[in-house]
């Protein structure tokens, strides 16, 4: 398995256990799913459980969420307006460059290609939700989650930086 890490802030972001594919050369685009967890067990979104667990479950839901944000621990931000995250980003992109410089120039080269697919995922602002890796780094990486029409179907997606990820293999 392979885990993706935020390289400022060491904070693991996604495993490559969800769907995931790259997006415009510039995100990791991750497919989530909506779940709920209670103390001994997981159902999936749209699950058909038997009618004794459907009984079961109106005791004690526990948890529900995205799988991604629920299992690696990403907490929620959020922005003003769009002008504050573009302000977030400049940051971000400033940090991530300077220390691309040093390990990986090439890479460094190649942040420019952000700027485009930024622009179209920003276009839906309103509707997005941030969240930062568990450490809650103010410097670090923030995924961005929108809702996009999947096969027909409506599903959560979210959008990580590839170039201010670190593969590490488990």
């Amino acid at each position: 398995m392979k885990v993706f890490k935020d390289i400022i802030s060491g904070d693991e972001m996604f495993t490559d256990s969800y769907p995931c594919e790259v997006y415009e050369e510039a995100f990791y685009r991750v497919v989530c799913k909506n779940t709920s967890v209670n103390a001994d067990k997981i159902a999936l979104d749209g699950a058909n459980p038997s009618a004794e667990e459907a009984e079961e479950d109106t005791e004690d839901m526990g948890q529900s969420g995205i799988d991604v944000v629920m299992f690696m621990r990403l907490q929620e931000t959020g922005f003003g307006s769009k002008k504050d995250f573009l302000l977030y980003m400049k940051t971000y992109l400033k940090k991530l460059k300077e220390m691309l410089e040093e390990s990986n120039p090439e890479a460094a080269k190649q942040l420019p290609q952000i700027q485009k697919p930024l622009t179209e995922i920003l276009k839906s602002f309103k509707d997005l939700q941030f969240f930062f890796g568990e450490s809650m780094n103010a410097d670090g990486m923030i995924a961005i989650l929108d809702y996009t029409d999947i096969n027909g179907e409506e599903k959560p997606v979210l959008y990580f930086p590839k170039l201010g990820l670190l593969e590490e293999k488990l």
